[in-house]
């Protein structure tokens, strides 16, 4: 199927950036699940709090070691069909995670499998949404559009602690699960059934936004020299992932560390924060969930903000103060709330500035995303995938080493790490280049070739 010859404008692309920011709040919602009726789980399984963190482990090992194997099957099979065959097995896994029967003399090996199994499953969702920001965002657009997809990770995990409750209370945890896992198998299917892997497949996408994405696209290409510049050129390089280059290339291993920096903050309130507030800051329980939904929020507020003001540079200035200048402030800015938060002496004042953290961190979300479309080009999928690793990697050194550090030296000192960190990420972002692509360009060829 080929795009409609009208010439009346159409949004296609913005309604499948909205369907990936769907996507993306089940996703956070199937996966913080875990802590909001672990409780109840820990107590069915007779699991202590060490063997319940194993569980948050075995997802992000399984999330962070198939984000590379994930780029690459969105780089070869596009993201139409890995997404939703991801989406599918994730729901499989969420389900699977309530099925476990209580009876067994170890649960918590079947437990542990379904959990890495999930991570492995959900690693297709960004390098996924990446691939397709690069087949049909223009990229001075590509800001706003990362920003909304990730939007969905403040969203979902924001309304996670509301409806998992409700789910629990009403129906048992158990339930809670089966019907994460329905909405994602529903999201899917829609996924599947709306979208298609280039905007010149898809039947509903008129004539006149389809030139928009492609003068959007040959922009991205003359403002990155060197890119390549064909269809033909970008169906050769497609078939074979160069591995060696990407391996090489400075940019990607600067926005890698910088990566594993993010998600070494991020997973900070993912996996602690609610935590924090109870038992270190003396919060009860109906504080403690009000004041835990704070960072979420600003995450979404965050994202969508850090992807205009990406975009607006981006247009008005250059690529590197959309991309990188926004990324940097945003990272630095994260430190210093973290930093300041941490010393604050009144619970309700810190948890609002640690808040502030979370939300500034997300601003430089949607850089990352944009600049691995932009310098990835035919392979932005394996590219954000690699980095998308290092992420979750750090993400996997919070889940441990954050309470390790508390114990041994005050919850204090665990946010001045993480403090740190982010401004090692902030600095990552001054040495990266934009403007250098993964592959070389071909200049012979011409568009009509």
């Amino acid at each position: 199927m080929t795009a409609h010859s009208s010439q009346s404008p159409t949004r296609i692309r913005w309604l499948l950036i909205g369907w990936l920011f769907i996507l993306s709040a089940v996703a956070f919602l199937d996966r913080v699940n875990l802590s909001i009726s672990g409780t109840h789980l820990a107590a069915d399984y007779h699991l202590s709090d060490v063997q319940f963190g194993l569980l948050s482990t075995a997802f992000l090992l399984g999330y962070a070691l198939f984000q590379t194997p994930a780029g690459w099957l969105a780089d070869r099979w596009g993201p139409r069909r890995i997404l939703a065959g991801g989406v599918v097995w994730w729901g499989i896994f969420t389900a699977l995670t309530a099925v476990v029967p209580t009876g067994l003399r170890n649960p918590l090996l079947l437990l542990l499998l379904a959990r890495f199994l999930l991570g492995a499953g959900e690693a297709v969702m960004y390098p996924c949404s990446n691939q397709f920001v690069a087949r049909w965002i223009p990229t001075q657009e590509r800001g706003l559009a990362n920003g909304l997809i990730f939007a969905g990770v403040g969203v979902g995990s924001a309304t996670s602690p509301a409806l998992i409750t409700y789910i629990m209370i009403h129906h048992g945890w158990r339930s809670s699960f089966w019907i994460c896992a329905l909405l994602g198998l529903a999201a899917g299917l829609v996924w599947f059934h709306a979208s298609r892997d280039t905007p010149e497949q898809h039947p509903l996408v008129s004539a006149s936004e389809l030139a928009v994405i492609r003068s959007g696209l040959a922009l991205a290409e003359k403002q990155t020299p060197g890119h390549v510049t064909t269809a033909s050129a970008r169906n050769h390089v497609s078939s074979t992932v160069p591995w060696a280059t990407i391996l090489k290339h400075r940019e990607v291993w600067l926005i890698t560390l910088s990566y594993f920096c993010y998600g070494y903050v991020a997973w900070i309130f993912f996996a602690w924060f609610f935590i924090y507030l109870a038992r270190v800051r003396g919060m009860n329980l109906k504080s403690s969930a009000f004041y835990a939904t704070l960072p979420f929020l600003a995450m979404a507020m965050g994202c969508a903000v850090g992807g205009l003001v990406a975009d607006f540079l981006t247009k008005r200035v250059s690529r590197r103060s959309g991309r990188c200048g926004v990324a940097a402030v945003g990272l630095a800015l994260s430190g210093t709330f973290l930093a300041c938060g941490s010393l604050v002496d009144s619970a309700p004042l810190a948890s609002v500035i640690l808040a502030g953290g979370a939300g500034a961190l997300y601003l430089s979300q949607s850089s990352y995303w944009a600049i691995s479309a932009d310098i990835g080009g035919s392979f932005s999928g394996s590219v954000s995938g690699f980095m998308n690793m290092g992420a979750q990697l750090g993400g996997a050194v919070t889940a441990s080493l954050t309470p390790f550090i508390a114990v041994h030296f005050g919850w204090t000192t665990s946010f001045l790490v993480a403090a740190a960190l982010a401004l090692l990420g902030s600095v990552a972002w001054f040495l990266v280049d934009p403007n250098r692509p993964l592959v070389p360009a071909t200049p012979t060829l011409s568009e009509s070739d």
